[in-house]
């Protein structure tokens, strides 16, 4: 029997990125970028549009953005956190492409936090505040031609306030179907589920959305459960994986939170598996090689260091 393949989102450019404390220059996340859609990426999450005071290695967002080349197979994201990152994720737009390069930002990705602490020390919003934020959001992308998914984030477990209801979890997610996303993301955060809670809440989210929201998962590794949650993910029905290069990632405001599950990790379970993703495994493992040379340090992917 053949399985469904799979689509990764390329988040290292972005949330692999993020926590790292020497600023990366432009030109070698450009780098980083190009050599990701040689070995198969065609979803990448590029940049967010936060206050570069909060998250300085994202003050380049826009000349990145300017900078990638404008290939009709790809799609580029930028993480947006309110009206503002939305309009500026337009402005990346104005003008069109130039020399084949900077046709912008294809999607904006919106955050919503299901924990009021995590959420006002991440974007100074309560539960209540970030579910009419991005409900404004979504519906002035779209409305604007931008298109439009969202993330719930803290899903499985709060730094703050510990256990996450899946009832909250499953209403925000109610609320912001509502407005007809292109997709609905559960994260963890901070890596503290488990697979038979990711079996659960993704269960329940396929119930509530019917078919109409595609969903996609967003694991760290924190306490070595990223790859096992994203096989119970698959398990659930969700096709559309996020994962970082390296297993790089952490959030700035999250305490102790360690990476993203590593785009290698990911593909070699796919790929044992029978499951396709289009992803050269080959090429991310040399993409691991070269970056690390550029940090000066191994990554976490335990695929890559096993080659």
């Amino acid at each position: 029997m053949t399985q469904e393949s799979i689509e990764l989102v390329e988040v290292g450019p972005r949330d692999g990125l993020q926590n790292e404390p020497d600023i990366i220059a432009s030109d070698t996340k450009l780098e980083l970028i190009g050599r990701m859609l040689d070995y198969g990426a065609r979803r990448l999450e590029v940049a967010s549009f936060v206050h570069p005071a909060r998250v300085p290695q994202m003050a380049d967002a826009e000349a990145v953005i300017a900078g990638l080349p404008d290939r009709p197979d790809t799609t580029y994201i930028g993480l947006v956190l309110n009206k503002r990152g939305v309009m500026r994720a337009l402005a990346t737009k104005e003008g069109g492409p130039k020399d084949g390069k900077g046709r912008g930002i294809d999607q904006v990705g919106c955050v919503v936090v299901a924990s009021d602490t995590f959420g006002q020390k991440n974007q100074g919003q309560t539960i209540a505040e970030g579910i009419a934020e991005n409900r404004d959001m979504i519906r002035f992308a779209k409305a604007e031609g931008l298109r439009a998914q969202v993330t719930i984030s803290a899903a499985f477990g709060c730094p703050f306030e510990g256990e996450v209801k899946p009832e909250t979890v499953l209403a925000i997610a109610e609320e912001l179907a509502a407005e007809g996303p292109e997709e609905i993301a559960l994260a963890d955060t901070i890596g503290v589920g488990t697979p038979a809670q990711v079996s659960e809440l993704f269960g329940r989210l396929g119930e509530l959305l019917g078919g109409r929201i595609p969903m996609r998962c967003h694991f760290h590794n924190t306490r070595g459960t990223g790859i096992a949650n994203a096989w119970a993910a698959y398990g659930a029905g969700v096709r559309v994986f996020d994962a970082s290069l390296g297993g790089l990632g952490g959030c700035p405001f999250a305490p102790r939170a360690t990476g993203n599950i590593a785009t290698e990790d990911l593909i070699y379970l796919m790929d044992q598996s029978g499951i396709a993703s289009g992803i050269d495994l080959a090429g991310a493992i040399a993409t691991n090689r070269w970056f690390a040379e550029k940090l000066g340090r191994e990554l976490p992917s335990l695929v890559a260091r096993a080659a």
